[in-house]
């Protein structure tokens, strides 16, 4: 028996040991994708207003045309069994041919924003928007799948610290050129080579192994009708709609708030840091998320990162000082993609035959919650008294749209309760 024991911590060590080249590539694409090809916006936004480039009119443009892309981004992942089985002459891509292709397009996105015409910006913040929802969809599904076959699904928690680590690096690197007065321009261009060359450092293990795209249309196709529903439409819908709170919730404070703590804290020299500190919280929380028991309820966790995100809201609204901001800051980025990890777990339970295309319904669902969140604001700005009134309003809507996330899950949990029979996702793969 000891001999056993021993052999059988053998296998699981090199299982592990396998795991990380996955697990850290996955980190690094979700860092090129989210970290520069999202989010590397904000930082360099500043920049652009100095420049004169843009104002923010323009700027909400801009926001509002890659939020757009995420979200049709996402919708060709939902569909896309159904496109590759209408037009066959497509290629027959990889998920990990998908990452690699989008992590090009990401490095050539970032470089062209360096381009001096205004004009085109939209469309290619749009471009982007789709690009980093397809890298995230498909980095998802290829990196969670070649965890579990190497039985160690809970390490998928890591790669969800790439999002984070790249909010850090791009939010420094960006204050770091706001305080040597650099142009907007050439804030893109390191961005953009930057993206170049973490792609290239994961470049190898981005590849083979796995599904193609057609294969899971027909995967789906191949299983008894009842195995493709037995988890229930209602419980997908009620995840789908509170997966959109939390993007309706978190863009809404993600925009404003800086504008907000400007208004609060004039003058000092810590704003910048407001959304590193939010990329340290991202880092933490999809850490911690690999720390939890692998036998609990994802929907229960799930709950609690809303709350927490509704306190880090409130945290700016209770105290806005500079701690009061920057405890929200960090409030809010830690459960950031750890909602996405249980979320994602919470799909391969309910969904194991078609994951990649659910985790694309959510992931446009989510994106829907992105775009609705700044429409509100600027109405509720035009409908109050002040623009404090309205952002204090606009912040408590969104702190409340988190909450109400939160209830629905825990009716999720008292009416759909788990079969003692299957384990959760996280637990060592889809055991039935």
């Amino acid at each position: 028996m000891a001999i056993t024991v021993k052999e059988t911590a053998a296998k699981d060590g090199l299982a592990a040991a396998g795991a990380w080249p996955v697990a850290m590539a996955g980190l690094v694409a979700l860092a090129v994708a989210m970290g520069i090809g999202r989010f590397a916006f904000t930082p360099i936004l500043p920049m652009m207003l100095s420049d004169g480039v843009v104002d923010l009119p323009g700027a909400s443009w801009l926001a509002s045309a890659n939020y757009l892309g995420y979200m049709l981004g996402a919708l060709l992942c939902t569909l896309q069994p159904w496109i590759w089985s209408r037009f066959r002459w497509l290629p027959l891509l990889a998920f990990s041919s998908l990452v690699r292709v989008g992590l090009i397009a990401t490095g050539v996105l970032t470089l062209a924003m360096a381009w001096q015409f205004p004009a085109g910006w939209p469309a290619l913040r749009f471009a982007a928007g789709v690009t980093s929802a397809v890298v995230f969809v498909y980095t998802s599904g290829w990196c969670l799948s070649q965890l579990s076959r190497r039985g160690v699904p809970a390490m998928g928690g890591i790669i969800y610290v790439g999002p984070g680590a790249g909010i850090v690096v791009s939010g420094l690197l960006a204050s770091g050129m706001v305080a040597w007065h650099w142009t907007a321009a050439a804030a893109w261009l390191i961005f953009g080579a930057l993206a170049f060359v973490l792609s290239a450092t994961v470049w190898w293990i981005l590849r083979g192994g796995e599904e193609r795209l057609m294969a899971a249309g027909a995967k789906v196709a191949s299983l008894p009708e009842a195995a493709t529903t037995a988890q229930g439409a209602g419980e997908m819908t009620l995840l789908a709609l509170a997966y959109s709170l939390a993007g309706f919730g978190y863009i809404i404070t993600a925009t404003f708030l800086p504008v907000i703590a400007r208004t609060a804290l004039p003058g000092s020299h810590w704003l910048d840091l407001f959304w590193p500190i939010f990329g340290v919280g991202v880092m933490i929380g999809a850490l911690l998320a690999t720390r939890l028991p692998h036998d609990g309820d994802f929907r229960v966790r799930l709950g609690v990162c809303y709350v927490v995100q509704a306190l880090g809201i409130g945290a700016s609204l209770w105290s806005p000082s500079l701690a009061g901001f920057a405890i929200g800051s960090l409030l809010l980025g830690m459960p950031f993609t750890a909602i996405t990890f249980f979320a994602m777990q919470e799909v391969r339970r309910l969904r194991p035959a078609t994951a990649a295309s659910f985790i694309g319904l959510l992931t446009a669902t989510y994106g829907v919650g992105q775009i609705l969140g700044p429409p509100l604001v600027a109405l509720l700005l035009r409908r109050t008294a002040s623009a404090s009134a309205g952002f204090t309003l606009s912040l408590e809507i969104a702190a409340g749209a988190l909450l109400v996330g939160a209830a629905l899950y825990g009716w999720m949990v008292k009416a759909h309760p788990m079969p003692p029979s299957v384990a959760p996702a996280g637990a060592g793969g889809m055991r039935k």
